[in-house]
């Protein structure tokens, strides 16, 4: 199915947002305005943002925050907050996710996770920021979650961006629509592309999809002229084996046009706490960060092949 290209500049499309970062400086060149929307099609179960897979309102609790004030049971209408000796618990059949026990909570204990945005409302924000980001030769990078899943939002913020000469940056999973994919490309100038093991039996157990659309649209997008930093996540005895990290140095080795830029990103338990914002189970065991002495190992097998490969990024 092809996406029909949006109006220019409709800044009353909107879509669900989960954070806007500010002074971001590991989502491509420069200081940069980072805008994650809400909603993935993976569900990596190393994701660090777990409150993105979903595409609606999500409620979060930290225990460790609450004080038992109660402003957040007083102001529920649908009496769905409830104090108990483990905190606060939601009767999740009565809420409504409208977000009042949120504004009332004093600690910030409660937080909902998504905000229907508008484009106008974005780029206000990045306006406030431009001349940082071009001292900086930053930009703006839209995120997620997944981008590429609210063409209704992203294309008119590119376009709006590119009237304004900021320089534009799309972080994706690379799996979506070719005619979607293609017209987002020319509206960027730069892609985070993520990549995250070549076996696609693999790829569906970790991550809910297999890859066959992902690997063929990087093919796609490396045909164009759009810049492309793939993105690597490093996790033990998941895909930091040398048959994954030779099969994944060849075939971008032979992607078409100039050679590109790797970023190898060792895992980490940041998501940790935000699982337990969520109410969501969380084995740490079975996820781990290859040694340093393996990092280096790997960025030898991409060198071997003429690829620079960097831990980070």
């Amino acid at each position: 199915m092809i996406i029909p290209t949006l109006p220019a500049n409709d800044v009353t499309s909107s879509s669900l947002v989960f954070d806007i970062k500010r002074y971001a400086i590991n989502d491509g060149p420069g200081i940069r305005v980072t805008i994650f929307f809400k909603g993935c099609p993976l569900s990596c179960i190393w994701c660090h943002n777990p409150e993105s897979h979903s595409p609606t309102v999500q409620k979060m609790y930290s225990r460790d925050k609450c004080i038992g004030c109660e402003a957040c049971v007083d102001a529920c209408e649908q009496k769905a907050c409830i104090l108990t000796a483990d905190g606060i618990v939601t009767n999740q059949e009565l809420c409504v996710l409208c977000g009042k026990c949120a504004e009332v909570c004093p600690t910030k204990a409660t937080e909902m996770s998504g905000e229907q945005l508008m484009v106008k409302d974005i780029m206000e924000l990045i306006s406030r920021e431009k001349s940082l980001m071009d001292e900086s030769g930053g930009g703006v990078t839209f995120s997620g979650g997944e981008p590429l899943m609210h063409p209704d939002l992203l294309i008119p913020l590119l376009e709006e961006c590119g009237s304004r000469g900021i320089h534009r940056c799309v972080d994706t999973t690379g799996l979506a629509n070719k005619e979607l994919l293609l017209q987002v490309a020319a509206k960027a100038e730069l892609f985070l592309f993520d990549l995250k093991m070549m076996n696609s039996e693999k790829h569906l157990n970790y991550t809910g999809v297999n890859n066959s659309n992902i690997l063929n649209n990087l093919q796609m997008l490396a045909n164009t002229d759009v810049d492309i930093i793939i993105r690597i996540p490093l996790i033990k005895d998941v895909n930091d084996d040398d048959q994954n990290m030779n099969e994944t140095a060849e075939f971008i080795a032979a992607l078409p046009g100039k050679r590109r830029e790797v970023n190898l990103l060792p895992f980490h338990h940041a998501a940790a706490k935000k699982h337990k914002k969520l109410g969501q189970s969380y084995d740490p065991s079975v996820l781990g960060e290859p040694t340093q002495v393996r990092q280096l190992e790997i960025v030898d097998i991409f060198k071997q092949v003429g690829i620079q490969a960097s831990i980070g990024g």
